[in-house]
């Protein structure tokens, strides 16, 4: 599938040219000629016969953004300068830093802020540790922990190498939720490693989230802490995805007229962010589900299951269907997929229930081309931002653990994520719901509060806050 220029290959070319008059436009004619798009051209120095121009533009991959930097350079008169990658650039020195909340100007705030007035505070938390939630950063801190196993969709690339991902999932925390997110990657792969690392850090945090960690070690890893902790943890590869997935799909429901208890679902891929999904679907109401893997699907008297595979086949697929995905969408209601790409094409959709609803999460290739699907089905959601209906994880994070935190949470369940789904959803409304728009932006205005504030709401009620 083509895509399109994206600003995250976006490129800042410094160059000279002849000062004549159709000199940019030769500029823009060179750029667009080779596919990509210019979004910005500042002068910086103009003299009687030469000026120097910065020519911004967007690029589909590295490989195009050469191309446009051969097509400026080629053109009679130009001198290429300089090249900036605008998404490196803003990655030099890493994306997030800590500053100080308190002023720290004279003799009198230093005494307080440190020593000896410290102490006192220290003191006061050795006598009753809760109040390390009230006094110290805990309050309003995550600790983002991965072990760099399955960063995005580039694999296991290791832990120096997750830290822009890491970064990034910290800066997200500050902007939406104004929660302050520490980015740790760990040099280790090993389950008991790995629970443990996080267990004696866990004292500085009032939350951990898991982030990019590998099927299935996540599972065990998430399990166990959740045993030892008495904070949130949450795998937002895992549960994340799933919240946004129940939103959007209440909300495509809504669009065609359906209930979630009366549709059947087929769904491609049977790892943690697939396993998560299906839990929260059927935890809301889902009743027929089939999943499929890399070998079909998945039934009890399939050979080799794994542990999670053994719950997926006692818990769905109620008519023992043994075929491929292929035969799972057919006279399916839903689609979801979170697999690989290029598994589906119209011919399969075409044979899904009317107003049929497709989920190709699968990124950056979708498990259909989009544009395919969109001339069989009623609603169509990808991972992709350019297009509608854009199924992201930032949607719902920073919200659900802005209200684990007010709530002084010490834990997140399923219900905690089905009031989030449900008010993820409620932002919508009816007025505003189509087929293109089943999902709002993430900068929607008091997005990530009316999340909170339901996450909240479900904390307090079920016993688990302690404010």
């Amino acid at each position: 599938m083509a895509t399109l220029p994206s600003v995250s290959y976006s490129i800042t070319v410094r160059l000279e040219l002849d000062g004549h008059g159709s000199a940019v436009g030769s500029l823009t004619n060179a750029v667009e000629h080779v596919g990509g798009v210019i979004t910005a051209l500042d002068v910086t120095s103009a003299g009687h016969e030469r000026i120097r121009i910065d020519v911004t533009c967007a690029a589909r991959d590295t490989d195009h953004a050469k191309a446009i930097v051969d097509a400026l350079g080629a053109i009679e008169g130009v001198t290429v300068h300089k090249v900036s990658d605008r998404t490196f650039l803003m990655h030099l020195g890493g994306k997030i830093e800590i500053k100080s909340k308190v002023p720290l100007r004279n003799r009198d705030e230093l005494s307080m802020a440190y020593t000896p007035g410290v102490a006192r505070v220290s003191s006061a938390i050795a006598a009753n540790p809760d109040d390390a939630r009230r006094l110290t950063i805990k309050r309003n801190s995550v600790a983002v922990v991965t072990d760099g196993s399955a960063v995005l969709g580039l694999g296991n690339i290791g832990p120096e190498a997750s830290m822009p991902v890491m970064e990034g999932k910290a800066a997200l925390f500050k902007r939406f939720a104004d929660i302050d997110a520490w980015p740790i990657a760990l040099d280790t792969q090993d389950v008991d490693e790995i629970v443990r690392t996080v267990q004696v850090i866990a004292p500085g945090f009032g939350g951990i989230n898991l982030e990019d960690i590998s099927a299935p070690r996540c599972f065990e890893v998430e399990a166990r802490l959740r045993e030892l902790l008495d904070i949130p943890v949450f795998h937002d590869d895992q549960h994340g995805t799933a919240i946004v997935v129940l939103a959007a799909l209440k909300n495509a429901l809504r669009v065609v007229g359906k209930e979630l208890g009366e549709v059947r679902v087929a769904m491609s891929g049977a790892g943690a962010a697939g396993t998560a999904i299906l839990k929260l679907l059927m935890h809301a109401g889902a009743k027929d589900v089939i999943v499929c893997d890399v070998h079909g699907a998945v039934h009890p008297g399939r050979d080799n299951l794994d542990h999670n595979l053994e719950w997926i086949a006692a818990n769905t697929n109620p008519g023992g269907y043994a075929g491929d995905l292929g035969g799972a969408v057919r006279g399916a209601d839903v689609f979801i997929g979170v697999s690989a790409p290029n598994l589906l094409d119209g011919d399969d959709v075409a044979e899904m229930n009317d107003d049929a609803i497709i989920f190709a999460l699968a990124n950056p290739d979708p498990e259909i081309d989009p544009d395919i699907a969109q001339l069989h089905a009623a609603v169509v959601a990808t991972g992709r931002s350019d297009y509608p209906n854009q199924i992201n994880n930032v949607l719902v994070f920073p919200g659900v653990f802005r209200g684990l935190l007010d709530a002084q949470s010490r834990t997140v369940n399923s219900d905690m994520m089905v009031a989030a789904a449900d008010a993820l959803a409620s932002v919508v409304t009816d007025d505003e719901l189509g087929p293109h728009y089943i999902i709002p932006s993430v900068f929607h205005a008091g997005l990530s509060q009316r999340v909170a504030e339901a996450v909240r709401e479900v904390a307090v009620r079920e016993g688990q806050a302690q404010i």
